[in-house]
């Protein structure tokens, strides 16, 4: 389970997180909606353990991510909105070098790593330098770096931006394997059609706070100019629009 209990953290004088208290059970994909600002991808760094918050506490499966940093973050997998890689390296050796640093088995990784980069259309281009990556490339990178160990609890900040539409489905059907095998899972992306149709319940931050935690009951019935969950989550932010604005 993931839990996070009173989260705060400032930025000079601007409060990015205001007290932020949920948890994501183990089972279950919870989608994390805002506007620009709203604090989602500072949220996502400090429960990744990448910054600290000014106070308030971040547990991965009952572990401090500050106190016990080690075991909280063995359980722990994240994809970043912008990720970084040791550029020099090929996939294949990236890859290589984060199940080492896992302890995961090499040859079950390797296996795992390579049926991941054929449903993500990845794997023609292992043996290439990521410096040569594409962005999209390099996002799918991040992801399958992100779930190679089967997380016990998954961040995802914008995780499948820039994926093509057969990647995108076929990381979406990893992620509900990995929630249907116990996995807790925070999915955060601008895209709500995208988290109507995967997560099992959203949580909406505003101005550093968690507006309100809707679940699939609350979404209502389509129409044609907006999804239920966008005009739930533009309604609740106050910044829903005429649709000839749109």
């Amino acid at each position: 389970m993931l839990e996070l209990k009173a989260l705060t953290r400032r930025y000079g004088s601007r409060l990015a997180l205001d007290g932020v208290s949920f948890s994501v059970p183990h089972g279950r994909i919870v989608g994390l909606l805002g506007a620009n600002g709203a604090g989602k991808s500072t949220l996502l760094r400090t429960a990744a353990g990448l910054q600290p918050p000014d106070s308030g506490a971040v547990l991965i499966d009952g572990h401090d991510v500050w106190a016990a940093p080690l075991a909280a973050k063995q359980a722990l997998g994240y994809a970043a909105e912008e990720p970084s890689f040791h550029d020099e390296l090929s996939a294949h050796e990236y890859l290589a070098f984060v199940a080492a640093v896992r302890g995961l088995e090499p040859g079950i990784a390797s296996e795992r790593a390579l049926r991941l980069a054929h449903a993500l259309e990845l794997a023609p281009r292992l043996d290439e330098p990521v410096r040569g990556y594409s962005h999209g490339m390099r996002k799918k990178l991040s992801f399958l770096a992100a779930v190679l160990h089967e997380p016990r609890v998954l961040l995802c900040d914008e995780a499948l931006e820039g994926f093509d539409a057969p990647s995108a489905v076929a990381a979406k059907a990893e992620l509900r394997r990995l929630a249907r095998g116990g996995a807790a899972i925070l999915f955060s992306s601008h895209v709500t059609e995208t988290v109507e149709r995967l997560c099992d319940s959203v949580i909406v931050l505003h101005e550093g706070r968690v507006a309100r935690e809707l679940g699939r009951a609350d979404w209502g019935a389509g129409d044609e100019t907006t999804s239920p969950l966008e005009r739930a989550f533009l309604e609740l932010i106050g910044a829903a629009r005429a649709p000839e604005s749109r």
